[in-house]
């Protein structure tokens, strides 16, 4: 498509990390135009993290425009104010209370442009858990989600990549498209919430409902899930392969596609109450039966008798995806890391529709490698910024 959907929006990014990264890259992968502000010299903190800084910094950057201003001081500062006051949307997810303390909170950005829709991404709403400092682990473990994540009596884990982050920045992107939409109709923008801890809760809504109707916690699940009696990842030639069966007419179809007909006429587990209550003892037979076999070969066999299954697949199983290159949602895109450049291909945000599609347009920025570029397009004189320290290099 020629016009991406979001190609008429401006958006300040003042993040690190993760969360505040990731929600502009959402914008960004629709069409908004991203700036990144980052400090002169240091950038967004991940840069400085290793080589997996490197990765996370290359994949939650791509599609934006980097400038290195130096907010505290006053040229700056203003220069700040003027980049915002041309934007729609401003995204921050600093500490509770350093926006304010460099002079962007909400009220100091909506004096000079009312109709900015502010997101802020915090660990916590305010309350009384506001003031704690957030991060994706303290998000994970406080909302129960550690609690079901991992196997049963082991230590509790988090899960295996940054989900309270991404889930703060994602509820809060909700709320950036529908300010965007209601400032359509007012012409007044307005500060929105996007936070880890609530967004994690939020996901664990039907376990804090199962506690409260059964009087008790769900044990840790590993792979499984106790509303089935066959649902878990079982050891196979070729790898690991998750097989679910959740219905009456899946029963039959595992049974003729993994060779195991016999069990049909077994009563210890003919009906999905029995496989529920003899869990442990059937996914124990199943394991045994499957472990050796082929994976290919499994895989076929359940998908072709309509079973759920997959293979637990490595994420560089996934850059080659044939399914993710026909869909269109590879980015390729080309990053530094260590001195060298690399070909680099990640996952695009998947939101499509008929006339809406995510597009990979830049390579991930060096600190302030559009800094001049911004600042004059906004008719700013750069060499007096320069000058006066704004840039962090006068």
């Amino acid at each position: 498509m020629d016009t991406l959907p979001l190609s008429d929006v401006t958006v300040v990014e003042l993040g690190n990390i993760v969360a505040g990264p990731f929600a502009s890259l959402l914008l960004a992968d629709l069409g908004a135009e991203v700036v990144k502000v980052e400090r002169p010299g240091v950038g967004d903190i991940i840069r400085s993290s290793g080589r997996t800084g490197d990765a996370m910094f290359a994949a939650l950057n791509r599609n934006k425009r980097s400038v290195a201003l130096d907010l505290k001081s006053d040229a700056g500062h203003e220069a700040f104010v003027e980049l915002v006051a041309d934007a729609d949307v401003f995204v921050e997810n600093m500490g509770r209370g350093a926006a304010e303390r460099l002079g962007v909170g909400y009220d100091d950005l909506a004096a000079v442009n009312p109709g900015l829709v502010y997101l802020s991404i915090k660990g916590f709403q305010e309350g009384p858990y506001g003031d704690r400092p957030g991060m994706d682990v303290v998000a994970e473990a406080m909302s129960g989600l550690m609690s079901v994540t991992g196997e049963k009596g082991r230590q509790p884990v988090r899960v295996g990549t940054s989900i309270a982050d991404m889930g703060g920045a994602l509820y809060g992107v909700m709320g950036v498209l529908m300010a965007l939409r209601e400032r359509d109709e007012t012409g007044e923008g307005q500060r929105v919430d996007g936070t880890l801890f609530e967004a994690s809760t939020h996901w664990m809504s039907y376990w804090m409902t199962y506690a409260d109707l059964l009087g008790e916690d769900p044990e840790p699940l590993g792979a499984s899930h106790p509303s089935w009696g066959l649902y878990d990842v079982f050891e196979t030639d070729g790898g690991w392969l998750f097989v679910g069966v959740t219905t009456e007419r899946h029963w039959p179809a595992f049974c003729r596609a993994a060779d195991m007909e016999e069990l049909l006429a077994d009563e210890r587990f003919d009906t999905a109450k029995k496989r529920r209550e003899r869990k442990e003892e059937l996914t124990e037979l199943v394991a045994e039966r499957l472990r050796g076999r082929d994976r290919e070969t499994l895989l076929e066999s359940f998908l072709d008798e309509d079973v759920p299954a997959a293979p637990v697949n490595e994420p560089s199983d996934l850059v080659d995806d044939p399914h993710l290159e026909e869909t269109g949602l590879i980015a390729e895109f080309t990053a530094e890391s260590e001195g060298e450049e690399y070909d680099l291909r990640t996952a695009l945000t998947p939101i499509v529709g008929d006339r809406m599609a995510p597009a990979q347009r830049r390579d991930p920025p060096a600190i302030g490698e559009h800094t001049e570029d911004v600042f004059e397009s906004l008719g700013l004189d750069v060499d007096r910024l320069r000058e006066r320290g704004a840039f962090g290099d006068g």
